[in-house]
């Protein structure tokens, strides 16, 4: 199925993760890809190389979205390539492990710059060109720890809550415009950004999630692709946990 033929994606942070996943499983439905990073250009080239793999069509574009002025040129310029945007997911997201006290003003700006500010700019220039359309889909990328918190990322934390009420603000905003903004928080997924838990601890967490496992990539993808689908045009404003129930 080809429910996405025809659309132009922008997936923040997809040269790898959940990003990838977004793309390949947008990239089976039919959609274009416009592939964002800012530093891995091998994971860019090989999710690239996936999606023309299976038949699909994208491009790359390395954008630092935590700079205002950089994520206007980037929308200006899929816009002027493609004519248009009609999905933004801001998948983009960094973290930083450790005591909130022992944070440097430099880990705060970056997490925060990244995780919400760069959202906040790419929602607000691509916007005025959805509007002119009178449709468009913004889905955002948060995280269960935005929703009940988490020791030792606390700025992580803060800026996937405040991803949430971004979404459900904007969402409230746009909807009489024709705009869907939603997000989807996972929980514990089988990532790099989760590389760094030992054995012991990965089989601790998983005791603790009612599933009894890790989510994967592809599970997120999957739903990214729903959410995008016109069977579900009457969804927007919700924040959608994917965890394995253990929020």
């Amino acid at each position: 199925m080809e429910n996405l033929q025809g659309k132009i994606a922008l997936i923040t942070g997809a040269s790898r993760g959940i990003g990838k996943a977004i793309a390949i499983e947008l990239a089976k439905e039919g959609a274009t890809i416009i592939i964002n990073y800012s530093k891995d250009d091998d994971g860019a080239e090989t999710t690239l190389a996936e999606i023309i793999a299976l038949g699909g069509y994208g491009k790359l574009y390395k954008c630092n979205i935590s700079d205002y002025t950089m994520c206007k040129e980037m929308i200006d310029h899929v816009i002027e390539s493609f004519g248009k945007i009609d999905i933004l997911v801001n998948n983009a997201g960094i973290s930083t492990i450790g005591l909130f006290m022992d944070s440097s003003k430099e880990d705060i700006d970056n997490v925060m710059g990244v995780n919400i500010l760069g959202a906040m700019y790419l929602s607000k220039h691509v916007l005025p060109h959805m509007i002119s359309k009178g449709k468009g889909n913004i889905i955002n990328i948060s995280s269960i720890w935005g929703d009940v918190g988490a020791s030792c990322e606390v700025v992580y934390s803060s800026s996937k809550g405040a991803i949430n009420l971004f979404t459900k603000s904007l969402a409230k905003e746009v909807a009489p415009m024709g705009i869907r903004v939603n997000a989807i928080a996972p929980g514990v997924i089988n990532t790099e950004m989760n590389s760094f838990l030992s054995k012991d601890e990965k089989k601790e967490l998983e005791e603790e999630i009612p599933m009894g496992r890790f989510g994967e990539v592809d599970e997120i993808g999957k739903l990214v692709a729903f959410i995008c689908n016109d069977s579900c045009k009457y969804l927007t404003g919700q924040i959608i946990k994917v965890d394995g129930g253990l929020i």
